[in-house]
């Protein structure tokens, strides 16, 4: 899908354009939107551009980042309350510090009790309205400090847990001990979260091996941009 079959003037982009870009894994949000800010400032001729997105991905996770310009970023706050929906793996049988690849196994655990019964309980049992506890290594704040920061400090933090919805939560029981997720859920869900707390319900352990969201509220992964589109039209 190219990017851009069309030259968007300045007004046009000031006025607020949304555009989806499929965010490709190791990119974190920031370095895309400032991509994204570079190029249409290239294309206009513009010294200053609104630019911001709708809720990050890790650097690990790849999938639909929604990009707004101009007037469009008054309405992230809006677009931010739309439902999820991710594909994935979780690994069983081992834990991280950041609950998922960013960091090394720090924990392993008995797989070999877990049927495929089990697991649909666990899956069943985080279903709905939950309370989900965010992972250290992300970037909530706690007394005006990113909690990765602590975490990297080696520094443990009391945190509350936080109310969120599973509306859709099922599993591909694969070939262990890796197993394929579809998940929908509400805003401020983490997906490392769920997999620690799924590992603990299985008796054992988890961690998120890979992770892709498809869809934000209304927008779909499949009318995204790819990086490399933009990359190719400087």
């Amino acid at each position: 899908m190219d990017f851009f079959k069309e030259k968007f003037s300045s007004e046009i982009l000031q006025e607020g354009q949304i555009f989806l870009i499929d965010k490709p894994l190791g990119w974190t949000s920031f370095q895309v939107i400032n991509k994204i800010r570079w190029h249409l400032k290239n294309q206009t001729g513009l010294k200053k551009l609104k630019v911001g997105h709708t809720g990050t991905l890790d650097p690990l996770a790849t999938g639909l980042l929604i990009i707004c310009t101009g007037n469009k970023t008054k309405e992230i706050n809006k677009l931010q309350h739309g439902e999820k929906t991710y594909i994935g793996t979780f690994t069983l049988g081992s834990t991280t510090p950041s609950y998922d690849l960013e960091t090394r196994i720090n924990a392993t655990y008995p797989i070999e009790h877990i049927t495929e019964p089990l697991a649909l309980e666990a899956v069943n049992s985080l279903c709905g309205k939950i309370h989900q506890l965010p992972p250290m290594f992300s970037a909530l704040k706690k007394n005006g400090k990113r909690l990765y920061k602590y975490a990297r400090e080696g520094k443990k933090i009391e945190m509350q847990p936080r109310e969120v919805i599973i509306s859709k939560f099922e599993i591909k029981f694969t070939k262990l001990p890796e197993i394929d997720f579809f998940v929908k859920c509400s805003k401020g869900t983490y997906i490392r979260s769920l997999a620690y707390d799924f590992g603990k319900k299985l008796n054992s352990g988890a961690h998120l091996s890979s992770l892709r969201r498809i869809q934000n509220g209304s927008h779909s992964i499949e009318k995204a941009y790819s990086m490399k589109s933009v990359l190719d039209n400087k």
